[in-house]
């Protein structure tokens, strides 16, 4: 019951941040990405305290029978981590950086920790957030912002081809991933095909 009223408030969280992150799929939101990203880990603050009840509520080495629990809003919380790490830096967030947003260890042999799958799983779910950000991103006219999405979600598909994925639920999100990777090249090859990659090429500044 204690857990329960914990990792209730914990999805609560989550909903207020992934409704701020919302926000850059709107046209106007691209300009604001900064600004959006800085209020997200303020609300991660609140994270931070949340986990650090949750902590209390089960003894530190029983943190796989009661896992079930939280599982799910982890990997959530794992995924918004990721994504304000993307809008941020456009790199990928390591597992290592993602436990320490939230406040909890990487470490099983530390306690409370972010189990590895649960990591992996809410990096698979940023690749589809992505996929729709490289759509919305044509809509509002920011061409070169595909181009560069299409090239961290292939180099983010060959990091995964090369792990022997055992977990079931992992397996099938994986197989989500190249429905993705094949959404982001169509999106890049009709830009190619009306002529605007070169635009975005020479707008990135570079970037790419």
């Amino acid at each position: 019951q204690e857990i329960r009223k914990v990792v209730q408030a914990l999805e609560q969280t989550a909903r207020e941040i992934l409704t701020l992150l919302q926000g850059v799929h709107q046209g106007a939101g691209f300009q604001d990405i900064p600004k959006k990203c800085q209020k997200a880990r303020e609300h991660f603050g609140t994270v931070r305290t949340q986990l650090e009840s949750l902590k209390t509520k089960f003894p530190t080495d029983q943190y796989y029978r009661f896992h079930e629990h939280w599982r799910f809003v982890l990997q959530r919380l794992v995924f918004l981590a990721a994504f304000v790490v993307y809008l941020e830096s456009e790199t990928l967030v390591t597992r290592e950086a993602v436990a320490e947003i939230l406040g909890i260890e990487a470490d099983r042999e530390r306690g409370f920790h972010l189990d590895i799958e649960d990591y992996l799983s809410g990096v698979l779910t940023l690749a589809s957030e992505l996929a729709r950000l490289a759509v919305n991103s044509v809509t509002a006219g920011d061409y070169s912002r595909p181009l560069r999405i299409s090239t961290f979600i292939n180099e983010l598909d060959s990091g995964f081809r090369l792990l022997n994925l055992k977990n079931d639920s992992l397996r099938k999100r994986y197989d989500g991933l190249k429905y993705d990777v094949k959404k982001i090249e169509e999106v890049v090859y009709d830009l190619s095909i009306r002529g605007l990659n070169k635009d975005a090429t020479v707008g990135a500044g570079g970037e790419k």
